[in-house]
């Protein structure tokens, strides 16, 4: 078993941990900027030379596993294609999401011209062809491909449509020299969500292709396959935290909040239905493993981006709390578009660690909201009004759980996760009301989500080891 080398190639760092599975306790741990647009194993080899340097005790020779995840290069981008937008491109959208990818856009009915142009014009890395129930609607999917097949993207296809035509519709993508896989439908009949193996689809074209087109095999003479997308490593790593393993117990229901540097994470780990018995649920019925990216609340890349979404008002308010009300007269703009230009930077000064929880804490706040269900009343054809729920309850959550640097690295993360409770800023908001919080302080969730498929019950234990809680 021994010592294990779990590696993240982040867009902003790549990060290396060192494990004793014997012990289940972290060895050591180091990160380096991350080189993906030049030579991914130069920020390999400084957070390794890093990491051995720190740690006389750790010897290279002393590695017996090296396994790997990696969201650098713009992660995993992906479209999804699909008939109707609340229902098989709903479905698409949650089966890329839930395999750690990034969607950048997402289409319904047939494509026109402007839409083609679209794709051609921003580069995606797979696109995930649904569109009608099985034995339902044909001709939308069969329109679709033909108009992929003509174009001039270079992305991977995942045929995830109505059975009935599936193969046809992959015959014409392949015939046209695209690489297109055929898996089962993700909305199979209305009502019926089956996400899991487009999402194992996704993932073997992750591993085969993906990885090779942006570089990344270079590192895999050191670290052998790069198994996942970072985001699909945090979720099984949730998974895994809340579900338990059968040596070892879980700790129910939960969030995980994951602040990066290109995105905001969050990942919820629950059934979601109604809490009250007078609540109606209405629409898709939503995964009990739920992902969603926010790919506009980077806290590096995209800075000026979470100010202009939360608005300056609300960053002061956010920083007055934190800086014990010295938030006026601060210049975020600035601050934040240094950070878009430097990716890199690490904070130094109290101004800047505060500056930086403001940033992360409207960040937890517009992405939990995000992410969260919502009510909403209609009136009744009986008279009164109706609750209808759309989304995910989340309001009895017991447990949320903070990742990323800003937790491991920063300061204020009660301050920062506390922006995802419930607020009567946003009374409609399903957002839990009360929960037990904990920071990822060894910054291990990749490492544990990498580590579920071959040591789940010793992952699950030293993640437990690595959470620290805090109180709000």
């Amino acid at each position: 078993m021994g010592v294990h080398l779990l590696i993240d190639f982040g867009s902003t760092f790549t990060k290396v941990l060192a494990v004793d599975m014997d012990r289940e306790i972290v060895l050591g741990r180091a990160q380096a900027p991350s080189t993906a647009d030049e030579d991914i194993t130069i920020g390999l080899r400084a957070a390794l030379d890093a990491l051995f340097g720190g740690n006389r005790s750790l010897e290279p020779a002393a590695i017996e596993r090296r396994l790997a995840c990696s969201s650098a290069a713009g992660g995993l981008r992906m479209v999804a294609v699909g008939l109707v937008p609340e229902l098989t491109v709903e479905a698409a959208r949650r089966a890329a999401l839930g395999a750690g990818a990034k969607l950048i856009r997402s289409y319904a009915y047939e494509l026109d011209d402007e839409a083609i142009a679209e794709i051609e014009a921003r580069p995606s890395d797979v696109i995930l062809l649904a569109g009608g129930t099985d034995g339902g609607n044909k001709d939308v999917i069969l329109s679709n491909a033909g108009r992929l097949a003509a174009c001039g993207t270079r992305a991977s296809f995942i045929v995830a449509g109505n059975k009935v035509v599936a193969a046809k519709v992959t015959d014409i993508l392949r015939s046209a020299g695209k690489h297109a896989e055929r898996t089962e439908n993700v909305l199979p009949e209305l009502g019926t969500l089956n996400v899991e193996p487009a999402r194992a689809a996704i993932r073997e074209v992750f591993i085969k292709r993906v990885v090779h087109a942006k570089g990344l095999d270079k590192a895999e003479a050191y670290v052998g396959d790069i198994l996942m997308p970072t985001p699909m490593a945090t979720l099984k790593a949730a998974r895994l935290l809340a579900d338990g393993n059968g040596e070892e117990p879980g700790l129910g229901e939960l969030m995980v909040v994951e602040i990066g540097g290109a995105t905001t994470n969050i990942h919820t780990i629950a059934d979601g239905y109604p809490s009250q018995p007078d609540v109606l649920f209405k629409g898709l019925p939503e995964p009990y493993a739920k992902r969603t990216v926010e790919g506009d609340l980077g806290l590096r890349h995209n800075a000026v981006t979470i100010l202009e979404v939360a608005g300056a008002d609300r960053l002061s308010e956010a920083l007055g709390s934190i800086a014990d009300g010295k938030g006026a007269g601060v210049d975020f703009r600035q601050y934040a578009s240094a950070l878009s230009r430097n990716p890199g930077f690490v904070p130094e000064s109290d101004e800047h660690f505060s500056m930086d929880a403001a940033l992360a804490r409207a960040a937890c706040e517009v992405a939990v909201g995000r992410h969260a269900g919502s009510l909403e009343e209609t009136p009744s054809w009986a008279g009164g009004a109706v609750r209808i729920q759309r989304g995910k309850d989340l309001s009895a959550l017991g447990t949320v759980i903070g990742t990323g640097g800003i937790f491991c690295h920063g300061r204020h993360a009660d301050k920062v996760l506390a922006a995802a409770l419930f607020s009567r800023r946003d009374p409609f908001s399903l957002r839990p009301r009360k929960a037990n919080f904990y920071v990822d302080a060894g910054y291990i969730m990749y490492g544990v989500g990498l580590l579920s498929d071959v040591l789940p019950a010793k992952a699950l234990r030293l993640a437990k080891k690595c959470l620290r809680r805090i109180e709000i």
